[in-house]
């Protein structure tokens, strides 16, 4: 079953320690306690870290599943961590574990890494059995960078979405970004587990690039006015409906591979799963000259609870 677990910390040297007890009981929930060691030493000094060194909100989670648990520390700060140099070798030095760098992570680590996003990073790490001796883990960095939009030409159509229930977009747009997420970290860090995770990189990059700042602009707007419903217009060039069309079915197989824990991310709720078809669905008639239906589905509280503006 996916995780998806978080605690929001003080900014205090208590941090650390309340960090480490938190993630300690739920692996023993877990019942992953051959991972516990690491996961506690690990997410010490990842906390202790962005304490001495990055700003506020300072949050734990563990995400993944119970077979392939990753825990992860969110910071303010967009400046990316310094790797560590070199591995201590002096046994007193293994001991002094608040803020010594990011040595420890890597010895802890079977694949570690950060997110620089736009308002802040993710550092994140995969607890290993036991720690090595050298922590030679290679770590990755990923950027997230909006996609390069391109311009509409003179064949764009108007498309119109009739009733977005905005509620239900925030919160499949959070699914979709960390299944996104997810995707791209494969791509980088597992690339030859996951070889498909580097093709539907590329491709949910594609489907991104068919939308212009104007789409998402207007559900944000109408977020931020607290509407629960929009009615969106935008431009888009006739040759997006095949890319709508293929991620269709390349969103079904993600939700597959979700389910089997084959991705570390949530799959959709069938809520998500069917507004999504509707929009994709609007997307491919209209581009074929249909007239706009209006969304008529019925909102889903409990994925809406968990939703933020994207």
């Amino acid at each position: 079953m996916p995780l998806s677990s978080e605690l929001t910390l003080a900014s205090s040297p208590r941090a650390a320690a309340d960090a480490r007890r938190w993630v300690g009981d739920i692996f023993v929930r877990l019942e992953r306690t051959d991972l516990l060691e690491c996961a506690q030493l690990g997410v010490s000094e990842l906390v202790a870290n962005a304490i001495l060194h990055a700003t506020v909100p300072f949050k734990v989670r563990v995400r993944g599943t119970a077979s392939h648990p990753r825990i992860e520390v969110v910071d303010g700060s967009t400046h990316p961590p310094v790797p560590p140099a070199s591995v201590p070798t002096d046994d007193l030095d293994l001991l002094l574990t608040f803020g010594r760098g990011l040595s420890m992570v890597a010895q802890c680590a079977v694949a570690w890494g950060a997110t620089i996003e736009a308002d802040g990073k993710i550092v994140w790490f995969e607890p290993a059995q036991q720690m090595t001796d050298d922590g030679s883990v290679e770590w990755v960095i990923d950027h997230q960078e909006q996609p390069d939009l391109e311009p509409i030409d003179e064949t764009a159509l108007a498309v119109h979405l009739l009733g977005v229930d905005v509620p239900l977009y925030l919160s499949l747009s959070q699914q979709y970004n960390e299944l996104r997420r997810e995707l791209r970290l494969l791509s980088l860090s597992h690339q030859s587990d996951y070889p498909l995770a580097g093709d539907l990189t590329s491709m949910f990059a594609s489907f991104e690039r068919q939308f212009p700042d104007a789409y998402r602009k207007q559900i944000s707007d109408a977020a931020t006015r607290g509407h629960a419903r929009v009615d969106v217009s935008f431009s888009l060039v006739p040759d997006a409906a095949p890319v709508f069309a293929t991620m269709t079915e390349m969103f079904d197989v993600a939700d597959a591979f979700c389910r089997a824990e084959r991705l570390l991310s949530m799959a959709r709720t069938t809520p998500q799963r069917t507004f999504q078809n509707w929009l994709l669905r609007e997307l491919i008639h209209q581009l074929d000259g249909a007239e706009p239906q209006p969304w008529t589905g019925h909102t889903d509280t409990r994925a809406a609870s968990t939703s933020q503006v994207g």
